[in-house]
């Protein structure tokens, strides 16, 4: 790595924000309690709430009206004297009006509310799903990169202690100027290594802090590691985990909504009846007049067919929407079981038998160069054959935890989702 690129690296981890702070101990526990209720979660409770609120605004009768009236004014002749409310001749009336909804309508109109209102508490269910797989990601991510800081630190604290024995051997003679470059040139690719590796910490822990609404001096718990499991059995019914994932039924429950709506719509082509009594008074004929009425709209020529085949089409449109919706659902948990299934064999393969033979090589390989017996290009590449397989190894780690994560977020129920 360039000198030029090493001062770039430098400068911006330096300047990113969290950079020369204490960072804050993080638990994962901690980060997903945050997740849930972040603004994302928010948003989505607002409209849960809006939704909750149409309920109440379509379970309810139309409201009376109130009306009063003065008639028979006679403007040529005059009224006559005396008060006006009981003397003049006047035809004055108070009644009141009433709306007979047929059809069922608003029992339709609430159901289809309520099925809305479902939909929306589901939705609310699902985005925090989201947010929690998103924030263990985060997570995991940021431990990952925790951890490869760790190893590149360490790789360096060895280059530069082979750096200072082969400056000490080049001054006695016993070792080659060139071979004595050539151990201050791996000192300094591992001092790069290290300045990336704390940059992408601490990109990582942005990351994560973007998630949870918390400032970026934050350090994810290395006790969070998973242990290594048996992945799930390909036999696990996920068409029946499928149906139980808040994205589907939310998509359920608005086919339900559109279905009462569109009965709604059918029971349009009942005339609502509104009915109706005034009482009069009208000095000189009578002061105790009732007046009695019934009206409903004259639905000729037209049989609501538009809001029928439009409240149809909606209909169709959500149960495709429904059909569209479990197949993701089911092509997702398909691809988080195999994601699971890999991510474990290959954290196992490396766990077990790669990392350990890798040291082992590295270990016998410093025994040789310090007897003589290898050169320092064979010491080297030895080393490099294990700093690559231990930062390997972190992101085979890194790749099951975040796997089992997502595959037991998609698959267990959350009671701590309910709002």
């Amino acid at each position: 790595m360039r000198i030029r690129q090493l001062f770039l690296i430098s400068a911006l981890a330096a300047a990113l924000p969290g950079a020369g702070y204490a960072a804050q101990p993080l638990t994962l526990a901690q980060a997903l309690a945050a997740a849930q209720a972040n603004s994302d979660v928010a948003l989505a409770r607002h409209a849960l709430s809006a939704a909750r609120a149409d309920v109440l605004a379509a379970d309810h009768a139309p409201a009376p009206v109130l009306s009063a009236k003065a008639a028979s004014i006679d403007l040529q002749n005059g009224v006559g004297g005396g008060n006006v409310l009981t003397r003049k001749r006047i035809d004055k009336s108070i009644g009141i009006d009433w709306t007979w909804e047929r059809g069922n309508k608003r029992g339709l109109r609430t159901q289809a509310a309520q099925a809305a209102a479902q939909a929306a508490q589901d939705d609310v269910e699902d985005t925090q799903v989201q947010q929690l797989q998103a924030t263990l990601a985060a997570y995991y991510e940021l431990l990952a990169a925790q951890e490869r800081l760790r190893e590149t630190r360490a790789i360096e604290d060895g280059l530069l202690a082979l750096e200072r024995s082969a400056a000490q051997r080049v001054r006695a003679g016993d070792l080659s100027a060139q071979d004595g470059a050539r151990t201050r040139i791996e000192a300094e690719r591992a001092r790069g290594d290290t300045q990336a590796a704390e940059l992408a910490r601490t990109q990582a822990a942005l990351a994560l802090a973007q998630r949870i609404a918390r400032g970026p001096d934050i350090e994810a718990t290395p006790a969070d590691w998973p242990a290594r499991t048996t992945p799930p059995a390909p036999a696990t019914d996920l068409e029946a985990l499928a149906d139980q994932r808040p994205d589907v039924r939310a998509a359920q429950a608005r086919v339900q909504a559109a279905q009462a709506a569109l009965e709604g719509a059918l029971a349009l082509r009942k005339a609502d009846v509104t009915v109706g009594a005034s009482y009069d008074h009208f000095p000189g004929t009578s002061t105790r007049l009732l007046e009695l009425r019934a009206q409903f709209p004259l639905q000729w020529g037209y049989r609501f067919e538009g809001e029928v085949q439009r409240a149809q089409a909606q209909l169709d449109q959500a149960q495709e929407a429904l059909a569209q919706t479990r197949r993701a659902a089911l092509l997702d948990l398909q691809a988080l079981q195999a994601a699971l299934a890999s991510a474990a064999q290959r954290a196992a393969g490396y766990e077990d038998g790669i990392v350990p033979r890798a040291r082992q090589v590295a270990q016998s390989a410093e025994l040789a160069y310090a007897k003589g017996a290898i050169g320092l290009t064979d010491l080297l590449d030895a080393r490099r054959t294990l700093r690559a397989t231990l930062l390997e190894a972190i992101g085979a780690r890194a790749d099951y935890a975040k796997a089992q994560g997502l595959w037991q977020l998609r698959t267990q129920p959350n009671p701590s989702t309910q709002p």
